[in-house]
């Protein structure tokens, strides 16, 4: 293979998002918000700093991206009772419809990707991929660990 693995799989990531952004555009929410709207229909009630790590976003870019999107009546903010510093994030009715039409399309990209592919082969490439991940966020653990000792 003449190109690095995590060049084809950033490449792809970024092919990917540029047609999901292509394909949502109409809805006037930017990708970097979609996925902040995609991590709190899976996380609800996470709090600013975990998000802002997520995304790998500044706190303050965070902010203020949650701020247009408060205002658009999209998610609210509620203080954590465990923290009255934090605040906890969740999705508010308005962004239901748009985050069931951002899986939509997420699905119908993944499939337009994967054409070609057999049944078995999907599972393999989502198997690996996977499995690189874990290596990947496993070894980012270990190395925060060291650092805090």
């Amino acid at each position: 293979m003449s190109e690095a693995i995590g060049f084809l799989i950033h490449d792809t990531a970024r092919l990917f998002r540029r047609e999901l952004n292509e394909r949502m555009r109409h809805s006037g929410v930017t990708a970097l918000q979609w996925r902040l709207l995609a991590y709190l229909a899976r996380n609800e009630g996470t709090n600013q700093v975990k998000l802002a790590e997520f995304l790998e976003v500044e706190p303050i870019t965070l902010s203020r991206m949650i701020d247009r999107l408060a205002d658009a009546g999209m998610l609210s903010r509620r203080r954590d009772p465990d923290d009255r510093r934090a605040w906890r994030l969740y999705l508010e009715e308005q962004s239901l419809p748009l985050i069931v039409e951002l899986r939509a399309a997420s699905a119908k990209l993944t499939e337009a990707a994967q054409e070609g592919l057999t049944g078995e082969e999907r599972e393999q490439l989502a198997s690996l991929v996977e499995r690189m991940r874990q290596n990947l966020s496993r070894k980012a653990c270990d190395a925060k660990q060291e650092q805090a000792a």
